[in-house]
């Protein structure tokens, strides 16, 4: 092993992580809306960056291999993780249609922080393209490394890290556009249609 294989393993890792995170989709929906709030933004941030780490330590561990042969687990994720999308979205239709919660004063729709902390777990665990993706595709990625893999999830993981806080806190650069109820309106739309579509394309599986 050479410091410079290790440091192309580390690259490679930090590449294909951001290939599957940079994406619109719940999660990523959910710790943008709270860093334009700038509500519990290092409680989000780093639920989503911890459990994105130990889940590409299990599955470059070989855990990935348990997952694939498991179909039933990911089948109740899925349906889990589809009910909850759909409740998730039916809770940002109401916001979007409701007056009051489209001020862009925290105080108005604030979650608390107990809330905050299990709506990040539902969102991060019960989707089950987090399996798939980070646990199996990863995974069987990194055994291709052989003993480098571990500097491949290093690397994968500090780009889970590097995204989401960059997400979390950068969100703050559009606070004076939510400054405007209908900005809060559109992104409680959005965020209404993207779990709704994720939900659907859960079930239709």
């Amino acid at each position: 092993m050479n410091a410079s294989s290790a440091a192309l393993a580390a690259l490679s890792g930090l590449g294909f992580g951001l290939s599957l995170i940079v994406a619109i989709g719940a999660q990523n929906a959910f710790v943008l809306r709270q860093g334009i709030r700038g509500e519990h933004v290092l409680v989000v941030v780093s639920v989503c960056a911890l459990s994105d780490m130990v889940l590409i330590a299990a599955g470059v561990g070989g855990f990935g291999a348990i997952v694939a042969s498991a179909p039933m687990v990911l089948t109740l994720a899925r349906y889990a993780g589809a009910a909850f999308l759909l409740g998730y979205a039916a809770l940002a239709a109401r916001r979007a249609l409701t007056a009051g919660s489209l001020t862009p004063d925290a105080t108005d729709t604030s979650m608390a922080l107990g809330a905050t902390f299990l709506t990040c777990l539902a969102l991060t665990w019960l989707n089950p393209h987090v399996y798939l993706d980070t646990v199996v595709l990863l995974g069987s990625y990194a055994s291709t490394y052989g003993p480098n893999r571990w500097y491949l999830a290093a690397g994968a993981m500090l780009a889970s890290l590097v995204w989401f806080a960059a997400l979390g806190y950068g969100a703050r650069l559009l606070t004076p556009l939510f400054a405007r109820r209908t900005a809060w309106r559109a992104l409680d739309i959005l965020i209404a249609a993207v779990m709704l579509t994720l939900a659907i394309g859960l079930l239709l599986q």
